[in-house]
């Protein structure tokens, strides 16, 4: 799991995602915060900016491996990903990465499509599930299910099946026509497939 510093969700979903993974990975720049929830991080990885001394949280998270990452090409994020993938693992969940600062959320979302072939990723927050779809997906949903299909750029050849708002060989474009605040008809199966493009799915609630 990696925690970014974006806007904290709850702690039961915090602990409901912290039983499940066997390494932690903290930006720099939310450590603090971790440290106030009392969570065992794994890693520390980030540029160290801004007089960041890294070894003061190795005392107080021994034992914890520091990863010094100073290039500024990539997002804090974009590097944890990096280190994931340099180190063999082929999933993580990501939290606090929404939320706050607009462009770092929609950084965060859209950055998903760069790693489709190495990481599966998933960012989760109070509010929704966020993940790159594959070109054929089917998922057993519960009836009014709220579910958003955002492209990043453009997507051809859509096509939905159990859904409110139904595609048949469609097309998405970001900013013009996005398939936001779907539904699911029936409790059953969802089937989506498309053959171009990056499409986001988003399994939202309201509370």
């Amino acid at each position: 799991m990696i925690i970014a510093n974006g806007e904290a969700c709850s702690m039961d979903l915090l602990q409901q995602l912290l039983e499940w993974v066997p390494l932690v990975v903290v930006l720099d720049t939310a450590m603090s915060r971790v440290m106030e929830l009392g969570i065992k991080v794994d890693v520390l990885l980030g540029d160290f900016d801004r007089d960041f001394d890294p070894e003061y949280y190795r005392s107080l998270q021994y034992p914890l491996e520091i990863v010094h990452t100073p290039d500024q090409v990539h997002t804090d994020l974009d590097k944890a990903y990096l280190y994931l993938i340099e180190r063999g693992i082929k999933a993580a969940n990501v939290v606090w990465g929404t939320g706050r600062r607009a462009d770092h959320s929609i950084t965060n979302m859209t950055n998903l499509v760069r790693y489709r072939e190495q990481l599966k990723i998933v960012l989760y927050d109070d509010y929704s599930k966020i993940f790159l779809l594959p070109r054929q997906f089917e998922k057993w949903y519960p009836k009014g299910y709220k579910l958003s299909l955002i492209p990043v750029g453009t997507v051809h050849h859509i096509t939905t099946r159990n859904l409110a708002y139904p595609l048949t060989d469609e097309s998405l474009t970001i900013g013009y026509r996005s398939g936001s605040s779907n539904h699911v008809s029936e409790d059953g199966f969802v089937q989506i497939s498309y053959k171009e493009g990056d499409l986001l799915m988003m399994e939202c609630k309201d509370n």
